[in-house]
């Protein structure tokens, strides 16, 4: 868990220092490109397949999580950096709501609450009126809801398919895309690529893989109620790193909605945990 705080932390700057001197798409087809050869070599090596049982599912997924990482990437070049990361975390609350829509789940009185109190703590963050007015703040929530629907479809595609084979075509779909449209939409760049703007999309090549698959292996060895809450720390690393790295205010009411927020969803996790325990029958039964 914490290279993967360390791994969303750097990506977040790296593409905030990289925005002024390479489009966002360069960035991220640049990202996408170096996931294909890692996970690609990687596949090699372990001689895992990466054939797409399901390439339907894989095409609707990879475009629906490229408009996010669109969304998210806008965003971070213009909001601070810890509002992203509190509007980013509403997307728990939307999977819940999908899954119940498209997944047939079960809605809960947690599950309730996390939605609802991840919703309120939106509007403590945005302020409606305020920040709320923000397109950037609409395009960050727009990119929470489409990390959802990615989030139930990598679910649907789990059932099928490997770890490696849902990473290896997220990157080869997406990579075109990211071409095509850094050509279509040309960046014009504000400062001219630097040695330092080398480092930053190195950072976010690495970075952008090494976050996932952190966060992938914290789960496979915690339970989702101890994990989830460490992955929280985000918000207030981040607030810490954009107040010293970019004079980022530390806005009291961002803790407070982050907080009703990630209260629901411990919330959910922990009504969840205990629905699934086993029964521990008594002594002498």
């Amino acid at each position: 868990m914490a290279g993967a705080l360390l791994s969303f932390s750097a990506t977040a700057i790296a593409v905030r220092e990289l925005a002024p001197a390479l489009g966002l798409f360069d960035i991220l087809a640049a990202r996408a490109g170096a996931g294909v050869a890692i996970v690609g070599m990687v596949a090699v090596l372990r001689r895992r397949p990466l054939a797409a049982r399901r390439l339907r599912l894989h095409l609707a997924r990879n475009l629906v999580h490229w408009g996010g990482n669109y969304a998210w990437s806008y965003g971070v070049t213009l909001l601070p950096l810890a509002v992203v990361f509190a509007l980013e975390f509403t997307t728990p609350a939307w999977v819940t709501l999908l899954a119940v829509l498209i997944l047939r789940e079960r809605l809960t009185a947690s599950r309730v609450a996390a939605v609802a109190l991840g919703f309120l703590g939106v509007l403590v963050v945005l302020r409606p009126g305020v920040a709320a007015l923000q397109p950037a703040s609409l395009v960050v929530l727009a990119a929470a809801v489409m990390f959802a629907l990615t989030a139930v479809a990598t679910k649907a595609l789990t059932r099928t398919e490997s770890v490696l084979s849902i990473l290896f075509w997220m990157n080869l779909i997406q990579l075109p895309l990211n071409l095509v449209a850094g050509r279509i939409f040309p960046a014009v760049p504000v400062h001219a690529f630097e040695g330092r703007h080398g480092l930053a999309l190195a950072a976010v090549c690495i970075a952008g893989l090494t976050s996932h698959w952190c966060l992938t292996s914290a789960y496979r060895r915690g339970d989702a109620i101890l994990v989830m809450p460490l992955d929280f720390l985000r918000i207030p690393l981040i607030a810490v790193l954009g107040w010293r790295l970019y004079g980022e205010p530390l806005d009291p009411w961002l803790f407070v909605g982050a907080g009703l927020i990630v209260g629901g969803i411990v919330w959910n996790l922990a009504a969840e945990a205990r629905r699934r325990a086993p029964a521990v029958e008594p002594e002498g039964a």
